[in-house]
């Protein structure tokens, strides 16, 4: 406990799955938490479960792809708590089953919108606020996509991740001088309920399992312990890093 005390976090996609499991647990280490998702009732729902602990949490209806959403995500983090601290850029479209010939230029732009374009807001709109208070820290959700090819998977999947992780190499040189670090991490196969489609088909997970070292797929929880670990002080000289967190799967 208190590894978080005194810093005030937005994080986005935080209805469920890994983004529920980082808000929990940063709030449960002494962050204020501003939950975000594009489905507000979501975020609702898991703020309101943070504050039935007694800890410090609120929500908003987030669409990351609008500015304006986020200027006033902004405005109500620092109206509730004067300042921010951390943003987990953790909104994002999975990718889908879909061969070269499925693919769309519409599904790609989607892709591309939601999961390279709504971190690049995020950033620009935090950057003032951090660099107020002397530096902060962005954490970049992106995926083991992003560093090695999934076949037939929509092409813009990967392409947006593995742009997530030079969008935050960029941030990290250039925001150094600010003191804003920025970092992403790359979860593998992780059970949440954008991923239970797959790993629920007994077919699918006999043909995963194997390329997984540690032999099973991860949890949220263990994706969140990573993120608390950069969101916080004792990651202070860690910037321009990814963080694998896969099982092993990338290290074959």
């Amino acid at each position: 406990m208190g590894r978080m005390n005194g810093k005030t976090v937005i994080i986005t996609g935080a209805a469920s799955g890994m983004g529920a499991a980082g808000a929990r647990l940063l709030a449960r280490e002494g962050a204020n938490v501003l939950v975000t998702d594009i489905r507000e009732d979501g975020a609702e729902k898991v703020a309101a479960e943070i504050r039935a602990q007694g800890l410090s949490a609120d929500h908003f209806g987030l669409d990351v792809t609008k500015e304006d959403h986020w200027h006033a995500a902004v405005d109500k983090t620092l109206a509730r708590w004067g300042e921010i601290n951390v943003l987990v850029n953790n909104a994002g479209l999975p990718g889908t089953p879909e061969t070269w010939d499925q693919a769309t230029l519409e599904g790609l732009s989607k892709l591309i919108d939601l999961n390279l374009n709504g971190q690049f807001l995020g950033i620009k709109a935090v950057i003032p606020h951090m660099e107020k208070v002397g530096g902060g820290s962005i954490v970049n959700m992106s995926s083991i996509a992003g560093m090695i090819c999934f076949p037939n998977l929509h092409p813009g999947y990967g392409a947006s991740k593995g742009a997530n992780r030079l969008l935050s190499k960029s941030a990290a040189v250039d925001l150094a001088s600010r003191g804003i670090r920025v970092n992403s991490v790359h979860p593998g196969i992780i059970y949440t309920p954008q991923s239970a489609y797959l790993l629920d088909d007994p077919v699918a997970i006999k043909a995963i399992l194997p390329k997984i070292p540690l032999s099973r797929a991860g949890k949220p929880e263990e994706v969140a312990n990573v993120v608390l670990f950069l969101a916080s002080d004792e990651s202070s000289y860690v910037t321009g890093a990814e963080l694998v967190v896969d099982g092993g799967f990338t290290a074959i």
